[in-house]
């Protein structure tokens, strides 16, 4: 296990990559653990139950938002970016045909964020997780980033509905 990360966030001279690829990596290698983590959780959840969706309903947009967020990583962009993610989108305007309001949808997303980080503790152990503080903001962005584009595309496809 690493455990020495020095104040740029690299890795010691004999792996120096930076922290931000070592968490995309692990994001992406983690995706199917991180799914299966956020549906036990989403499954839990007594108002996101109450519309009734197969497992590949529920999670089908997933993978693409913790791909979008290891890309985001590697690029290493200021917060508040404004790239769009498709999966996103197509996200909201999913959930809005599913019956989803956008409480549920904002839940689904905190539940997301818990699921990430839980991933990223549990494979990267507690020495590394501690230097993926300085990469919580650009993933803590994305996923609000995320969050307002499926907000919007919902938005948009309930207006055209009424």
């Amino acid at each position: 296990m690493i455990t020495n990360i020095n104040e740029t966030g690299t890795l010691p001279a004999t792996n120096l990559q930076p922290v931000a690829y070592i968490v995309a990596d692990t994001l992406e290698r983690s995706t199917l653990a991180t799914i299966v983590d956020w549906l036990d959780r989403v499954e839990r959840d007594s108002e996101l139950t109450r519309v009734p969706l197969s497992k590949e309903d529920r999670t089908g947009y997933v993978p693409r938002l913790i791909w979008d967020l290891a890309q985001r990583l590697r690029a290493q962009p200021k917060p508040g970016r404004k790239a769009a993610s498709d999966a996103a989108m197509r996200h909201g305007k999913l959930r809005h045909s599913q019956g989803y309001s956008i409480s549920m949808i904002v839940e689904e997303s905190r539940i997301l964020q818990v699921s990430i980080f839980e991933t990223l503790y549990n494979r990267l152990g507690p020495e590394l997780f501690r230097s993926v503080r300085s990469n919580s903001k650009i993933i803590t962005d994305e996923c609000d980033l995320q969050l307002k584009q499926t907000l919007a595309s919902f938005t948009r496809r309930a207006q055209k509905v009424a």
